[in-house]
């Protein structure tokens, strides 16, 4: 069975544009990583897409690494069996090479631009730059504010949960998934990035493409602010403990908080939570996690069962206006972010027209053959 998957290694949240790049693939475990440099319309994307798709024609499993401020565009490619991976390498998610030679390669396309043709849009070019760093600045304002109007409602929730209950609930999926299995004298790995992005394009979620062929799945269903982080962390540590990879993914809004969502390939389990931003539907689910027919067992958790109703419903008016508020700031910040976009493919215009792209094809070719050469 071959797996596609979209992730997303950056995000724009209240915290800026928050990068989760370092977990891409491990020094330790990685092939080979290529670190694609190049400005805007340098053709990175599509020379990362291409290469992808010459390896997805032969039945490999690949992570596609979505860009949050562009949802046509990648920020980098994962060939899982070959642990290799491309990434864009340029601003705001600047990634330098490690161990360069051993495992980072170094590929810069703007080795293949007119440099000339370039400098003659100098001042187009640079007030262009200008407004796509004002219009982000302008949305990261905007989901500042909207995270703090978050962080109010979550506090509400945070204190009417019945905590005892929650952490029982936990220890019940511990001992149900994990139970079986001995203390590690070695902790498993965490990859933590994202299953959902704020997008020129609203609210994206591709939690779907994760699941496929999971066995287990524990659906974690509940209101705009109410986490099930507590839950998730506290199975997330016990794995590790027990030597499990894990892949930890979190909520833009709240990026360097608990996970959301959180992932045990070994077992085949999944823990996902649904809200009304990525609205989660036990029958979906299933049939995105079906095998050939094969569909996982769901198991529905609702957050609203292990909390104080009556303190909640003190603070109802209180939510209903607070999640107004931040839906208005959020929607003000895609729009923002929307204009930057739209900025950006005025500022690729200025560069692919001084591509030499056929060049660039070259290359590519080139390097699909030396992964090729490394064998799986």
């Amino acid at each position: 069975m071959t797996l596609f998957r979209h992730i997303y290694p950056g995000n724009n949240t209240p915290l800026g544009f928050y990068s989760y790049y370092d977990y891409i693939l491990s020094q330790e475990s990685a092939g080979k990583i290529y670190c694609i440099k190049g400005g805007p319309g340098t053709g990175k994307s599509t020379f990362m897409r291409k290469i992808a798709e010459e390896f997805a024609s032969q039945g490999e499993n690949i992570d596609f690494l979505m860009c949050s401020s562009d949802p046509d565009s990648l920020d980098g490619i994962i060939l899982k069996e070959r642990s290799i991976a491309l990434i864009d390498a340029t601003s705001p998610h600047t990634v330098d090479p490690i161990n360069p030679g051993a495992v980072d390669t170094i590929i810069h396309l703007g080795e293949y631009w007119n440099e000339e043709g370039i400098r003659q849009n100098k001042n187009a070019v640079m007030a262009t730059g200008r407004r796509i760093h004002k219009y982000f600045a302008q949305g990261y304002n905007y989901l500042a504010a909207a995270g703090n109007i978050y962080e109010n409602i979550a506090n509400i929730y945070e204190e009417a949960a019945e905590k005892a209950e929650i952490y029982k609930m936990a220890a019940r999926i511990v001992n149900k998934e994990l139970g079986s299995y001995e203390i590690s004298l070695s902790t498993g790995g965490i990859k933590k990035a994202f299953a959902s992005a704020v997008t020129p394009e609203g609210i994206v979620n591709q939690i779907h493409s994760l699941v496929k062929g999971y066995k287990r799945i524990y659906l974690i269903s509940g209101p705009v602010g109410f986490s099930s982080g507590k839950i998730l962390s506290t199975v997330m540590e016990s794995a590790a403990y027990r030597g499990f990879f894990t892949e930890a993914y979190y909520c833009p809004i709240r990026p360097a908080g608990e996970p959301e969502h959180l992932l045990i390939p070994e077992l085949s389990v999944a823990l996902l939570s649904a809200n009304a931003y990525h609205d989660v539907e036990a029958w979906e689910i299933a049939e995105s996690a079906s095998d050939n027919g094969d569909y996982p067992e769901i198991i529905l958790i609702d957050m609203n069962e292990m909390s104080d109703e009556s303190e909640i419903e003190l603070q109802a008016t209180f939510i209903e206006k607070s999640l107004a508020e931040f839906e208005n700031l959020l929607s003000s910040a895609i729009k923002c972010i929307r204009k930057a976009k739209k900025e950006h493919d005025l500022l690729e215009s200025y560069y692919i027209p001084n591509m030499d792209f056929k060049k660039i094809d070259i290359l590519r070719n080139e390097i699909i053959g030396k992964i090729r050469e490394q064998g799986l």
